[in-house]
């Protein structure tokens, strides 16, 4: 019988956590579970930092970005010696399951400590969505809306002094954000892992704009792609638009969560117990057509990535 669950928050943080934390502990309490907090990722895992939940606990949380939990990256989880030290500190908690949100990283610790013994179910969240298996992320949805707002207002101030904003937004390899805020935005030209970077291309593109009677343009580029201060500085050089590199950087984790990421953190969290209640662990809670599903961790980190084909062309029809 399950008696007591924990639930811990590793990796990026991004809006709706809490409201996945409150959803966990919420349903928990409701069918007799006690839950108890750890703070600061695997990392408090380790050191015994835990803290027993009640309702109160995640009272007025729903609508705070962030996570009240904290956290913090352990690299060295991934060894067999930290990750039997973690198990050995659960068990002497009396802790039978956890729940634990993060990204990638976070679902290959829930699926070695299952393995040893600790059922474990994940939720997706991160920012990015770079998460395979999932429609979409807790906090991709909030992420996107400080794009666009942030953007929104950079083609203001663009389009009165015949400007070209390059404008860097967060992915870690994934174009979501991006292609998203691309088409979300208008902007002309994208550069994203799955477009790829050809820098004479770009100028060339700005060139023909201009030429069209182009007034701005904005460039929405993926991290890790491009040196956007660079990219901008070509811009001026090659172009006729006076070129400014934007870095949103972690803006983008910060705020409110939307209405969209507080209810599906909401139904992800309390699936999350419904399956650690049924004495499932090892999956991890994903959004498939408006269905909240579950699937093996291990079959999710092995799946393809995203095929994002028709959003691009979607974006080349629209410039």
């Amino acid at each position: 019988m399950l008696r007591k669950i924990g639930i811990l928050t590793s990796g990026g943080d991004s809006p709706g956590m809490n409201a996945a934390i409150r959803a966990v502990t919420r349903t928990a309490l409701t069918n007799g579970i006690e839950v108890i907090g750890i703070k600061d990722g695997y990392k408090g895992l380790v050191n015994g930092d835990y803290e027993q939940f009640n309702r109160k606990s995640v009272s007025e949380t729903i609508a705070r970005g962030g996570t009240i939990l904290g956290s913090a990256r352990l690299p060295e989880f991934a060894q067999e010696e930290v990750l039997l030290k973690g198990v050995e500190k659960l068990k002497e908690n009396d802790i039978d399951a956890l729940v634990v949100i993060g990204g990638d990283g976070t679902y290959r610790g829930a699926d070695a400590l299952t393995k040893h013994g600790i059922n474990c179910i994940a939720l997706p969240g991160t920012i990015d969505n770079d998460i395979e298996g999932t429609d979409y992320t807790i906090g991709f949805d909030t992420a996107l809306q400080t794009i666009v707002d942030c953007v929104d207002k950079l083609r203001d101030t663009s389009n009165s002094h015949h400007r070209c904003s390059v404008v860097e937004v967060m992915g870690n390899r994934c174009g979501d954000l991006a292609i998203y805020s691309g088409i979300s935005t208008g902007a002309e030209i994208l550069i994203t892992p799955e477009t790829g970077y050809d820098e004479e291309a770009v100028l060339e593109k700005l060139r023909y704009l201009e030429a069209q009677g182009k007034n701005h343009a904005i460039v929405i580029v993926s991290e890790k792609v491009c040196d956007v201060k660079s990219l901008a500085d070509k811009v001026s050089n090659a172009t006729g638009f006076s070129g400014r590199a934007t870095i949103l950087g972690h803006i983008q984790r910060g705020g409110s969560p939307t209405p969209s990421d507080r209810v599906l953190a909401s139904r992800m969290g309390a699936k999350a117990v419904e399956l650690l209640v049924e004495g499932i662990g090892g999956h991890c809670v994903a959004i498939r057509n408006n269905e909240i599903i579950s699937m093996p961790i291990e079959e999710c980190i092995n799946l393809p990535r995203k095929n994002r084909k028709e959003f691009y062309r979607l974006f080349d029809k629209l410039v």
